[in-house]
């Protein structure tokens, strides 16, 4: 759906992330976040330096983004593979690579051109930062950290597949480094 005037709803704003490729797994399968979330934030976390020199002239240095995102709450469902791959996460207490996958931002304001609509995807790491919960249900929030590689390209709703286009117009592509 197509929005041409106004205000855009958040929920035409969509994010998913592939849960098949966690902890080491070689078939994506994307999973849309949101449902029992009334927030959901991409936090660029912008590095700027500004300073003075001695002639009193102000200068600004841009040095790239700290991108992350948090998921809280996020309740455990059993025929989710995103919650099976978080489940073990902690199970096995993974972390480096076993928490690699790609996460995706779909732009379904827009128009679609046979049911893909324009989107974004980037690698990330998937850490979960507790489990748990009250009697509401098993919770298991997480933190999105973007390690770069941004790639424009379009997403196809019915299929649950990103295909990357043929030409990159992304400026600063830059490729973060996890530590």
């Amino acid at each position: 759906m197509a929005v041409t005037t106004g205000k855009i709803d958040r929920k035409y704003m969509a994010h998913f992330l592939d849960a098949g490729s966690l902890c080491g797994g070689k078939t994506p399968s994307y999973e849309r976040l949101g449902k029992d979330l009334e927030e959901y934030n991409i936090e660029l976390n912008p590095d700027t330096e500004t300073s003075k020199n001695i002639i009193g002239e102000s200068t600004f240095k841009h040095n790239g983004y700290e991108v992350s995102s948090e998921a809280d709450p996020y309740y455990a469902e059993a025929d989710s593979t995103l919650s099976q791959k978080l489940q073990e996460i902690i199970d096995n207490r993974y972390k480096d690579d076993n928490l690699k996958t790609t996460a995706v931002e779909v732009h379904l304001w827009k128009e679609a051109s046979s049911g893909a609509y324009e989107a974004y995807a980037e690698d990330c790491y998937i850490v979960p930062t507790s489990y748990g919960g009250d009697t509401s249900g098993y919770q298991i929030p997480f933190t999105v950290n973007y390690a770069g590689n941004r790639r424009k390209g379009t997403y196809n709703v019915t299929s649950g597949t990103f295909s990357e286009s043929a030409t990159q117009d992304l400026k600063n592509n830059d490729k973060a480094v996890l530590s």
